[in-house]
């Protein structure tokens, strides 16, 4: 009889418990249909951002990746609330994303929060994904050969331009400011950094690309991006540890040249293995996978051992660049960047809250000195580089510093990082995204007038020697001239 009632008891209890679990499971299954919903729609909003500012900015002869920055701004907290993420402390309502999710579905303001909790996850996810990618483009563009053999010179620009921009920012943070060490070390380090593309494409377009301050310049460029990768992987470590000791910054960097060298040679070793299994395969996107494998495990490395996972990416890259596929990987890759790197220059514009620059609220003041600040010595910092090449007069020093300027979608990298990592302050942040914006903006036309202007005067001095040259030439065929001429032997 006891045996019959407990059967019944259980029986009746799943049974009224049934439409609970159906309840629940119906509610998890519409989550997660809304939550791709919301992930669907914010890159609908990414998307059109990047390519809309992209294209203003080339129209203007600016980089498109500034147009992606700006577009991220547009849409993010500073102004249309399209694009916002919980970590800035925005909820569900403050998002027009959400907001228009729930007019279109059925979004119960108790999962609200928690869709958007996880759709914000799965973008700033998308984000870090395309840093990875970003670098590893990078690496592959780079030539390692070159590398090796970049001259004296452009290693003396590298040094300086990343030794003097990091140090004088850091020590002006802390001392002049009180911004805290890790923050003010981070904001150093980015800037370190300089956009080899921007100055590349203006070069090219003066003609200045082969000449010998040109070559200078795109060594150096290379140089400080390798330099400046460094520097972020060892910062970003420190940020993890949250503490600066000598010790921990030894072994650092110590660690992330070590793991550059190694990844290198060891990649060195196993790309002719990696290539010859690429060629034995008979399905699509062989060698990108392959590629993408490699430079994934190579990350993973890195991030085990506390470094950043785009360090091993940059390695990979440069090893791959290295083999006979280079070519033809790069040409594979660019559509994979082309989805994914724009959600990650987006997602630093929309974090970025140009609220804190604005000069009438009396505590954003500091914010906007701080960015004065880290303007001037991101533009001193690297024009003094040329000047630091001694005796040879005969180099335009100051077209070489200027060259080096611009921060471009390096220095986005850093701030994104920095901001990822949660060591930059509000107005720290938004000091350092001024900085790479105003430092992009005018490094072209300084560019421009640094180089025209030795050459105008060439031009002229050539044109004052042309024209008296031919004025002799005239007077000589006169017929003054003439008669002189052949009354001499007569006398």
């Amino acid at each position: 009889m006891a045996h019959l009632i407990t059967s019944v008891s259980f029986f009746t209890f799943n049974f009224s418990l049934a439409p609970l679990l159906a309840t629940a499971e119906e509610t998890e299954t519409a989550s997660s249909t809304l939550i791709l919903a919301g992930v669907l729609l914010s890159l609908i909003v990414i998307y059109f951002a990047s390519k809309l500012g992209g294209e203003i900015c080339s129209r203007i002869n600016l980089p498109p990746v500034l147009g992606e920055l700006v577009g991220g701004v547009v849409i993010g907290v500073s102004a249309l609330h399209l694009l916002v993420f919980p970590e800035g402390g925005a909820a569900a309502s403050d998002s027009l994303v959400m907001s228009f999710l729930a007019r279109t579905t059925t979004v119960s303001p108790e999962i609200a929060d928690s869709i958007f909790a996880t759709q914000s996850e799965v973008i700033s996810l998308l984000a870090e994904l395309g840093v990875i990618i970003l670098l590893f483009e990078i690496g592959l563009e780079s030539d390692l050969q070159e590398l090796i053999r970049v001259g004296p010179q452009a290693a003396i620009v590298a040094v300086v331009g990343v030794v003097a921009p990091f140090a004088t920012g850091t020590a002006g943070l802390v001392y002049l400011f009180n911004v805290p060490v890790v923050p003010a070390v981070f904001a150093g380090a980015a800037l370190t950094a300089t956009s080899i593309g921007i100055t590349a494409k203006v070069l090219a377009e003066l003609g200045q690309l082969s000449s010998r301050e040109g070559q200078i310049i795109i060594g150096a460029a290379v140089l400080d991006d390798v330099l400046g990768i460094i520097v972020l992987a060892v910062v970003a470590s420190l940020v993890k540890t949250g503490e600066i000791q000598i010790s921990n910054i030894i072994y650092l960097i110590i660690s992330a040249g070590v793991f550059l060298i190694g990844a290198i040679l060891v990649g060195r070793f196993l790309s002719p293995y990696l290539i010859a299994l690429v060629k034995q395969m008979r399905t699509r996107g062989e060698l990108l996978l392959t590629a993408l494998i490699f430079a994934l495990s190579l990350s993973y490395i890195a991030t085990v051992i506390e470094l950043e996972a785009i360090l091993g990416a940059f390695a990979a890259g440069l090893v791959l660049a290295e083999t006979e596929k280079r070519k033809e990987l790069e040409e594979q890759v660019v559509p994979v960047a082309d989805v994914l790197v724009p959600i990650f220059f987006v997602c630093v514009g929309a974090k970025t809250d140009l609220g804190v620059l604005n000069p009438a609220v009396p505590s954003n003041r500091e914010g906007l000195i701080i960015a004065t600040f880290l303007i001037v010595v991101a533009i001193v910092g690297k024009v003094i580089t040329g000047f630091t090449l001694f005796g040879q007069p005969d180099l335009n020093k100051l077209a070489i510093g200027v060259g080096m300027i611009p921060r471009g979608e390096v220095g986005l990298v850093f701030a994104g990082v920095g901001a990822a990592s949660g060591a930059l302050s509000e107005a720290t942040e938004a000091a350092i995204i001024m900085m790479v914006i105003l430092t992009t903006f005018i490094a072209p036309p300084l560019l421009r007038f640094v180089f025209q202007e030795p050459q105008t005067a060439s031009s002229l001095n050539g044109t004052t020697t042309e024209s008296v040259n031919l004025s002799a030439s005239s007077e000589s065929d006169s017929p003054s001239s003439e008669i002189e001429t052949a009354q001499k032997p007569n006398n």
